[in-house]
Parts: C-alpha cells; sequence; structure tokens
C-alpha cells in the first residue's frame, strides 16, 4: 500500500513541475506515468536490497530510457518527460537534513547527508547519460520497417 501511495504522490507532483516547467497537458498523463515509475522503482530496488544510490541510479536509467522511448512515440523532444519525470528522484530532502544539520552544528551528520545526496546525484546524471548515449537510431525502429514496406 506504501508503494502506491509513493507511486501517487510522485505522479502528481511530477504534474505539477510538469505544469511549472510549461509541459503542453497532452503530455501529463505520459510526465505522471514517467515520474511514478521512477520513484516506484526505487521503492522495489530498495525493498529488494539495493543500496538507496544503486536504485536511483537504475530509476533515472529507467526514467530516461521512458522519456526517449515516449518522445519517440510521441514526436517531442525528450526533454518534455524527461525533466518533469526525473524531479521525484532529486534528493531535496538529502540537501534540506544537510543544510539542517550544519546550521545546528552537527557536522557529521551532516556529512552523512550530504554525501549520500551527492551520491543520489551523481547516479541521476549518470543514469541519464547512459541512456542518452545510446544512438538515435535505436529508438527510431518503427520508421526503418515502414520505410522498407513502401
Amino acid at each position: 500500500m506504501t508503494m502506491l501511495v509513493h507511486f501517487l504522490a510522485a505522479a502528481v507532483g511530477t504534474v505539477a513541475f510538469a505544469l511549472i516547467f510549461g509541459v503542453p497537458p497532452r503530455y501529463y498523463a505520459l510526465c505522471a506515468l514517467i515520474g511514478g515509475l521512477g520513484f516506484l522503482a526505487v521503492d522495489v530496488l530498495e525493498a529488494l536490497g539495493l543500496s538507496a544510490t544503486e536504485a536511483t541510479l537504475f530509476a533515472a536509467a529507467l526514467v530516461t530510457l521512458s522519456s526517449r522511448v515516449c518522445a519517440v512515440w510521441r514526436r517531442c523532444p525528450v526533454t518534455v518527460f524527461l525533466v518533469s519525470g526525473i524531479i521525484p528522484l532529486v534528493p531535496g530532502a538529502g540537501v534540506y537534513w544537510t543544510a539542517y544539520y550544519l546550521v545546528m552544528g552537527n557536522t557529521s551528520e551532516a556529512l552523512t547527508r550530504g554525501f549520500a545526496a551527492i551520491r543520489a546525484a551523481v547516479a541521476i546524471v549518470l543514469g541519464i547519460v547512459l541512456i542518452l548515449e545510446i544512438p538515435n537510431r535505436v529508438f527510431h525502429f518503427h520508421r526503418k520497417n515502414r520505410e522498407k514496406r513502401i
């Protein structure tokens, strides 16, 4: 039940950011699905025993792959789905707690939280880069098949 609530919260948050970023309303459902699936992937992978950093890496790769597939399918830029879809994975709470513990004078806890936030941010970047490095022709397979039949 908790994972369903997390999925729905991530989906709603993704649509909220899509609205802020000016994404056309016809893409909201796909943005919600991508953002929700990314956060659900983190929950599932952590439940299977992966670390938070590893789960974030794989979830970021899933969000990026889903964004590329939807971008080709809907014939729009990948950033329409990627920017709003990656938001649920961003370690905002980690950055907040880092600043909080720094202000409170608890340096060791601040370092722990800050390092975890940096690892999550690097995992997101690596997940995005790994998928964006796949050549475009891999995602346009349906157009090649159509051209051969004509």
